[in-house]
C-alpha cells in the first residue's frame, strides 16, 4: 500500500463524542501495523457542507459520516453507489479523483451481523419492523435484498411508516403501531429500529410473546447491549442478535478503502468495545 502514513480518516456527527468508530479503527490500525489515524470531528450541521468539501486539504482519505449528517452527505456527494441511492442516506465517504464519493454499508452491517448470530434468519417469509425513521431505510432494503417478500414496518405515526413503504414499492407495508400484535403473528423476524430501550425505558417496541416459536429478534440498539427486548425475546427462547454486530461489521469496508486492508470482525475486537460500553455505563 503506498505511504500508509500519509492516511488518515474521519467520523463526524453532531455531537461525536459517544461514538466507538475511533476504537473499533484504532484496534484494526494497531492489529494490522498501520502507521494511521483515525479521528472524530463535532461538526454541527451549519458546518458540514464547509467540512464536507475541505476534509480532502486537511489529507483525509475518507471517513464515516453519522447523524445527523448521512442524508447531507448523500446530497452533497458527486457519486453515489447503489445501496445508498436505494436507501437516501450514506455513511462513508472515500475519493475518486479528487471527488467525493459516497457509500452506505448499514445495509452491509446489517445483514452480516444477522448472518453471524442467526444463521438461517432469511429463511423468514415475514419481517416485522418497528420505527420508520433513517436505520429503517437501510433495515428495509437489505431484507428485500435477501429476498424477504413480506415487510410490515409499524410506526407511531402511521404517515412516516407510509413515506418508507411507498418509498420501496410492492412487498412493503405501512401500519400504526397499535396492529403490531396482529402483525407478529407469523412473523419470522422481528426488528427494533426506535431508541425505546436506550434510555433504561422498560416498555417494549413489541412483545416477543407475539412471535411464533423460531423468530429471530434483533434490536438496532446496542447501548445497553441487551435490551428489555432482547432479554424479553431470550426468556421467550427465541434467537436475539443485539445492534453491536451491525456497528462493527458497518466498519469493514470503509477501513479496506482507506486503508487498504480488509480487517476482520473479530471476538477480541467484540469484547474491546463490550468493555468500553460496559465501563461508559457505570
Amino acid at each position: 500500500m503506498a505511504d500508509q502514513a500519509a492516511k488518515k480518516a474521519f467520523v463526524c456527527g453532531h455531537p461525536i463524542a459517544h461514538s466507538r468508530s475511533p476504537r473499533i479503527h484504532g484496534y484494526w490500525l494497531r492489529q494490522h501495523g498501520i502507521d494511521g489515524v483515525y479521528v472524530a470531528r463535532d461538526v454541527a450541521p451549519n458546518d458540514f457542507a464547509g467540512f464536507f468539501n475541505g476534509f480532502a486539504a486537511e489529507a483525509f482519505a475518507g471517513g464515516n459520516v453519522t447523524i445527523p449528517h448521512k442524508e447531507a452527505a448523500f446530497a452533497l456527494a458527486a457519486r453515489r453507489d447503489e445501496t445508498a441511492e436505494a436507501v437516501g442516506a450514506v455513511n462513508t465517504l472515500w475519493l475518486e479523483e479528487g471527488r467525493v464519493a459516497a457509500g452506505n454499508t448499514d445495509v452491509f452491517g446489517f445483514l452480516a451481523n444477522l448472518d453471524e448470530w442467526a444463521p438461517g434468519w432469511d429463511g423468514a417469509r415475514v419481517a416485522v419492523v418497528v420505527g420508520a425513521g433513517g436505520a429503517s431505510r437501510g433495515i428495509v432494503h437489505g431484507l428485500r435484498q435477501r429476498g424477504v417478500g413480506d415487510i410490515r414496518v409499524a410506526n407511531r405515526t402511521r404517515e412516516r411508516a407510509r413515506e418508507l413503504a411507498d418509498h420501496f414499492g410492492s412487498g412493503v407495508s405501512a401500519h400504526g403501531t397499535e396492529a403490531l400484535r396482529e402483525l407478529c403473528g407469523d412473523a419470522g423476524l422481528l426488528v427494533n429500529t426506535t431508541s425505546l430501550g436506550m434510555h433504561g425505558e422498560s416498555d417494549l417496541p413489541a412483545d416477543p410473546a407475539w412471535l411464533p416459536d423460531g423468530a429471530v429478534v434483533h434490536d438496532a440498539v446496542y447501548v445497553p447491549l441487551k435490551t428489555p427486548l432482547l432479554v424479553a425475546a431470550e426468556r421467550r427462547g427465541l434467537r436475539i442478535v443485539d445492534g453491536l454486530g451491525m456497528l462493527l461489521h458497518q466498519a469493514v469496508p470503509g477501513f479496506e478503502r482507506w486503508f487498504g486492508v480488509r480487517p476482520g470482525v473479530t471476538p477480541e475486537l467484540r469484547a474491546l468495545i463490550v468493555a468500553d460500553i460496559e465501563g461508559a455505563q457505570k
